[in-house]
Order: structure tokens, then sequence, then C-alpha cells
């Protein structure tokens, strides 16, 4: 279990749930150093005082809040401490809502919240009650000098906090209105069509990273010296489409894939029966074992 980042209640009316926060996630982006082009020597980032003229070591740092131009405002460790917000140590649940009322471009970031062992009890019923109503909580926690909005939802035998953005942090869309633009009922008919076509139930497990998969594939052949594949992405065309013919085009190249799927995977369903198929006991005729039910062929993602 990685380190908890914070620790505190969960505040639910009269009842105090001690618990501790970790991070729900973790990068799996390739990350990479700066070097030096000529001598491949790695390129350091230094903390440079341009009036000392000199490297400045972190304990020599301090937060400065600029509130005029090259004028600061000092706060250090103590003044954060201070500050009168209950939620530096406190989740106090204020609301509780659906779901589906929170769009989720007010999501930010998911934690897993887990009970200390005092407040198992109180946690419990909490998640019970998440889980029977249906419904997620809001209330707000301080985590690393900002106030969060968070949320609260039940999730896999436990409970998931989300913080949430504020109203101010989300940006106004400028993006072209379609509002206006007029689409025909054959052309939403065929969109319908091969939008049921592709309609499953969300499996995640099925999606890798093929970008971070060909990048370590690449940096592979570099370490062994072997061949590096150059292969052409092919870029969308920028340019006017036939909408009715491209959607004709994408329904059948759909069909075409899903009854490849469906062959192969009836194919391996009945493959060890017919392996297993013929099984002797000593009679004359040979007996049969039943055939497997045929699995359904699911669908991948395009």
């Amino acid at each position: 279990m990685p380190r908890a980042i914070w620790r505190g209640a969960i505040s639910f009316g009269m009842v105090s749930i001690p618990v501790k926060l970790y991070t729900a996630t973790e990068s799996k982006d390739v990350s990479f150093r700066q070097l030096h082009r000529d001598d491949l020597a790695r390129v350091r980032q230094l903390r440079w005082c341009p009036v000392e003229d000199r490297e400045v070591a972190y304990d020599e740092l301090v937060k400065g809040y600029e509130y005029a131009k090259d004028q600061y405002v000092v706060l250090d460790d103590e003044d954060f401490e201070d500050l009168p917000v209950p939620s530096k140590h406190t989740i106090s649940l204020t609301a509780f809502v659906q779901a589906e009322e929170i769009d989720p471009i007010y999501y930010d970031k998911p934690y897993y919240l887990d009970p200390d062992e005092a407040g198992v009890k109180p946690f419990a019923l909490l998640l019970k009650a998440l889980e029977e109503k249906q419904l997620v909580a809001i209330g707000k926690v301080a985590i690393r000098n900002k106030e969060n909005l968070c949320a609260l939802r039940a999730s896999d035998g436990g409970i998931v906090m989300e913080t949430l953005l504020y109203p101010d942090e989300i940006r106004k869309p400028e993006v072209a209105d379609v509002s206006e633009v007029t689409v025909s009922e054959q052309e939403l008919k065929m969109a319908f069509s091969l939008i049921e076509m592709l309609e499953e139930s969300f499996d995640p497990a099925q999606y890798q990273d093929g970008y971070r998969e060909a990048l370590l594939a690449r940096i592979t052949a570099k370490l062994e010296g072997g061949e590096v594949i150059h292969d052409e992405a092919v870029a969308p065309s920028a340019q006017p489409v036939d909408l009715m013919a491209a959607l004709k085009a994408s329904i059948e190249a759909t069909k075409t894939r899903k009854s490849g799927e469906g062959t192969e995977a009836e194919a391996k369903a009945e493959g060890p029966a017919a392996v297993e198929g013929d099984v002797s006991d000593g009679d004359d005729e040979p007996k049969k074992k039943p055939a497997r039910p045929r699995k359904k062929a699911k669908a991948a993602s395009s």
C-alpha cells in the first residue's frame, strides 16, 4: 500500500469517521531525460539566483505570492498550517446528489479512502448507505494548499473520493456552433445503425495504450541494434466527404469485422469439443461428448 497523502476524518452529521487518503491512479507515461546532444551528458536544471549569481539549495527556498510586478508576500509552513479552514483535516459531507447530476467535466482526480481501525464501523455504514441510496456525497477537502470540492461514491466494496473542479476553473467552450446545421433523417438513421452495431458494455481491460507500446518497441529496437520500422500513420482527411457514403462504408466494414470475429470465436468454442469428441468405452459405436455451448463473440472497440 502506498503512503497516505492525507489523514483526517469524514464528518457525516454527528458521526466522525477517521480515514486515510491514497492516490488511486499512477502515470504509465514513458519518461525521458534531457541530454546534451554532443556528449549525451544529462542536463541539470539549476535553481539560480540572478542577484547572487549562484545556485540556490532547496532549504533556501520560500513561497512567495506576487501581488505586483516583482513584489511578493512570503508565506511559510506555519502560515499554511494555521489557516482557519476545517477541510484541512475533515471532509464534511454537506449534500447527497444523483451521480448523473454531476457533469463529468467537473471530475478532477480520484483517490481511495481507507478507514482507520476506529472508523471501520461508521465507514461501513456510510458505504452501505451510499450503495443502497445510489447517491454521491458532496463535501470539501484541503489537499496540497488547495481546498477542493469532492464527491464520495461507493465503488467495488469501498469508497472512492474524487476531487471536483469549481465552476470558475472550467473554461468556456470556444468551438464551432453546429446547432443550426441540418442533418437529414436518413443520415441520422444510418448513424444510429452504426452506433447500435458498436454498442456494448464498457470493458476497460480490452483497451491498451498503443502509442506507449509502439514507443517502447522503438526503444527496444534501438537498444538491441535491430531494425526500426517506419510506419507512416494515416492522418484523417480534412477534405469534405460524402457523409452518406462514409456511413455506409463504416457499416459494411463493421459487419465484415464482426462476422470475422464471430466465425473465429465459434471456431475457438467448438475446437476443444472436436478434439475431445470421439471417446470409446469398449462398444463398437463410439460415444460423443456433448459439444460445449458456443461462446458469444465479443466485439472489440473500433
